[in-house]
C-alpha cells in the first residue's frame, strides 16, 4: 500500500515538475521572441513611421522597407537566440520559409494599413500609425505561430523516447538498435 502511494505522489511530482519545465521553457522563449520582435518592431514601426511622414515614401512602399529590414534583424535574433534548441534544418531552407512567411505578415499588415489609408481615406499620422502598430500586432502573431511550426522546428519527439528505450533493451538483455549499421534499418 505504501509503495502504491509514493508511486502516484512521484508520478505527480513528476507530472508537476515537467509541466513547470515546460512552462519555464514556454516563458523563457516568448520572452526572448518578444526581445526580439520589440527591436524588430522599433525598426519596423519607426522605419515605417519615418519613410512615411518624414521622407515622404507612399504608405505601402514606406511599411514594406522598413519589414524588408526588420526582417533581417527578426531573423537573425529568432535564429540565433530564440529558437537556437529548434535547429537541426539548413540554413536556406530556414531562411526561404522565413521569408514566405514574413512577406504573409507583411500582407496582413499592408492590409490593415491599405484599408485604413484607402477605404477609411484617413491619411493622417496617428491613422497610418494605428493601422501600422493594428497590422503589426496581428502579423506578429501569426509569425509566432508560422516560425514554432514551419521554420525552428522542434527536434523530433522520438528522439526524446530513445534514452527510454535504450534503458529497457539494456534491462532486458536486448541488443541495442543500431539503424543502418549493416546497411538497413533492422537492428
Amino acid at each position: 500500500m505504501a509503495s502504491l502511494i509514493t508511486g502516484a505522489y512521484r508520478r505527480s511530482a513528476d507530472l508537476i515538475t515537467n509541466a513547470y519545465h515546460h512552462f519555464a521553457d514556454l516563458i523563457a522563449e516568448l520572452a526572448k521572441f518578444g526581445t526580439v520582435g520589440a527591436t524588430a518592431a522599433v525598426i519596423d514601426l519607426g522605419g515605417a513611421a519615418y519613410l512615411h511622414g518624414v521622407v515622404g515614401i507612399g504608405p505601402l512602399s514606406a511599411k514594406a522597407a522598413a519589414i524588408a529590414a526588420a526582417t533581417l534583424v527578426s531573423y537573425l535574433g529568432n535564429r540565433f537566440w530564440t529558437f537556437r534548441h529548434r535547429g537541426g534544418h539548413a540554413l536556406l531552407r530556414e531562411w526561404v520559409v522565413f521569408i514566405a512567411l514574413n512577406l504573409i505578415g507583411l500582407l496582413i499588415a499592408e492590409i490593415s494599413i491599405g484599408f485604413t489609408y484607402y477605404v477609411l481615406g484617413l491619411h493622417d499620422a496617428i491613422a497610418y500609425n494605428v493601422a501600422s502598430v493594428a497590422g503589426t500586432g496581428l502579423a506578429t502573431v501569426f509569425r509566432y505561430w508560422s516560425y514554432k511550426k514551419w521554420v525552428f522546428v522542434a527536434p523530433s519527439a522520438s528522439l526524446d523516447v530513445l534514452p527510454a528505450q535504450m534503458a529497457e533493451m539494456a534491462s532486458s538483455g536486448s541488443p541495442p538498435f543500431r539503424p543502418g549499421s549493416d546497411g538497413t534499418d533492422r537492428p
